[in-house]
């Protein structure tokens, strides 16, 4: 079983958006600047987009942890 690319952009986003608010929440933490904090995650929110995304689809080609359902799984 693999995922179409659209849905590691669509997690790439998601976990993204998450990440990038725990970054600047950090950065502002630490330096007190607003200012520096949003330039910080600005900077973060491009670099770790595209490493998570190629990342994510390296672990789609990856079959560990995965298995094919058979008619006997139970379904919710």
């Amino acid at each position: 079983m693999q995922d179409k690319a659209y849905r590691s952009v669509i997690k790439t986003i998601s976990w993204r958006s998450v990440g990038t608010v725990d970054t600047i929440v950090i950065s502002y933490i630490i330096t007190g600047s607003f200012v520096m904090a949003a330039s910080i995650g600005s900077i973060e929110v491009v670099t770790k987009m595209i490493l998570y995304y190629y990342h994510e689809r390296a672990w789609n080609k990856i079959e560990l942890g995965r298995y094919k359902a058979t008619a006997n799984d139970y379904h919710i």
